[in-house]
């Protein structure tokens, strides 16, 4: 099985790109990186300026790493007992935010959870039964953009 290579439409709408060939941390930017890759048409866009660079370091700096990015809930409910899922599941949704909008997004993976976020939610379901052995409902490892 081939690795897919990192395209510019992988970055996601609004990315900031870089162009800062006098960077130390050019090669392990994902800005920088994405930022070669963008394509002789594009004219305009964020970006993250050269004067970011400053004392040997960047505070715009990503790291290009691969993470495992994930999505659905149903698979952390399987130590609650029957009855109180429906009560855990109105909590998360409380927990995670903006209504029923974002744990929606994130349970039919529209949205994905980074491995900080998986932990925060698995942190949150442990004060209703034990975490061992849980898991979401899928994973997916990508680029990680949202650092």
């Amino acid at each position: 099985m081939n690795e897919k290579t990192l395209s510019f439409s992988d970055a996601p709408w609004g990315y900031a790109l870089c162009f800062n060939h006098d960077c130390a941390l050019r090669e392990k930017c994902m800005h920088y990186h994405i930022g070669q890759l963008a394509p002789a048409d594009r004219t305009m866009g964020n970006a993250i300026y050269p004067s970011a660079w400053k004392d040997g370091n960047c505070p715009h700096f990503a790291k290009i790493e691969k993470v495992q990015f994930a999505w659905g809930f149903n698979g952390l409910y399987r130590n609650l007992p029957h009855n109180r899922v429906s009560e855990v599941r109105k909590a998360l949704r409380h927990f995670m935010g903006s209504g029923v909008s974002a744990y929606y997004r994130v349970h039919h993976g529209e949205k994905l959870l980074s491995p900080a976020r998986q932990q925060e939610i698995l942190d949150f379901i442990a004060q209703f039964c034990s975490t061992e052995g849980l898991s979401f409902d899928h994973y997916v490892t990508q680029y990680d953009f949202l650092t």
